[in-house]
């Protein structure tokens, strides 16, 4: 670990800090009430009670599952469809416009359509997490092909790759920064839909961290709404330093872009 994390790390740690001391006075002061404005106290409770009686690492694996699941059956949709966008200009006047507007459509409007071809069913869940996932990630994929330099594919050319051969040797490593990028946004995505969808859609056969959250407000109980979004913004950094930032990484030492000027 080098001094600069180190650094960096202390400076997290002493703002979040700063941030729950805020809250705490906020709390102290008495102007708003415990139901809307909880203790931290409150809610590290609640995580604590939550983790010992086993509810809410049930509920995280319940909506990891589904959310890896909707989502490599997203990036398996999106990846070729993008590929063919950027090969073919039919493909990019039908699929690519249609992309383009599904992905300004929030997640919350395919829930209605979910719910009336699935009903309440583990597969209503999983269309919402696809639909948002498989766009974000189309577009990216056409993006990163379309702008790949046209001397790759005459070199290529030259040296006797055509067909799939060269687009799975020069057109998709050399796309792999954009395609990261948008692997990134889908899951964001993905996380905005299944939320959504876990709120909306209710399941008898598993929780997720979304029905707990959707409880929490039934039950105005304000620690549990918290602390929930505390679990997912925290699955969410812990996704995000685990999995796309070491890609990142890598793709910029070695396509030699840097980390840009800070």
């Amino acid at each position: 670990m080098t001094a600069e994390t180190v650094k960096r790390a202390v400076m997290a740690t002493a703002f979040f800090a700063a941030l729950v001391g805020v809250w705490q006075l906020m709390v102290w002061s008495r102007r708003w009430s415990p139901v809307l404005l909880p203790s931290p106290g409150s809610v590290v409770e609640y995580l604590r009670s939550a983790i010992a009686d086993g509810s809410l690492p049930e509920a995280t694996l319940v909506t990891l599952r589904r959310l890896l699941v909707g989502y490599a059956i997203g990036v398996a949709i999106g990846l070729p469809l993008g590929l063919l966008s950027s090969a073919f200009r039919f493909v990019e006047d039908t699929m690519g416009v249609l992309a383009l507007g599904l992905q300004t459509l929030p997640s919350v409007c395919w829930i209605p359509l979910a719910l009336l071809w699935f009903g309440q069913t583990e597969n209503a869940m999983l269309f919402v997490v696809v639909m948002g996932t498989t766009w974000s990630v189309m577009i990216a994929t056409d993006t990163g092909a379309r702008t790949i330099p046209r001397v790759y594919a005459r070199a290529a050319r030259t040296m006797g790759s055509e067909g799939l051969d060269r687009w799975i040797r020069v057109v998709l490593p050399a796309s792999l920064p954009f395609l990261i990028s948008g692997m990134k946004q889908g899951w964001a995505f993905a996380w905005r839909s299944l939320m959504a969808a876990e709120i909306y859609v209710t399941i008898l056969s598993g929780f997720g961290l979304g029905q707990l959250l959707h409880y929490g407000r039934e039950l105005n109980a304000m620690e549990q709404v918290i602390a929930i979004m505390l679990v997912i913004v925290v699955i969410g950094l812990l996704a995000d330093k685990a999995l796309f930032a070491p890609w990142e990484r890598f793709l910029h030492r070695r396509w030699g872009t840097g980390e840009g000027v800070r």
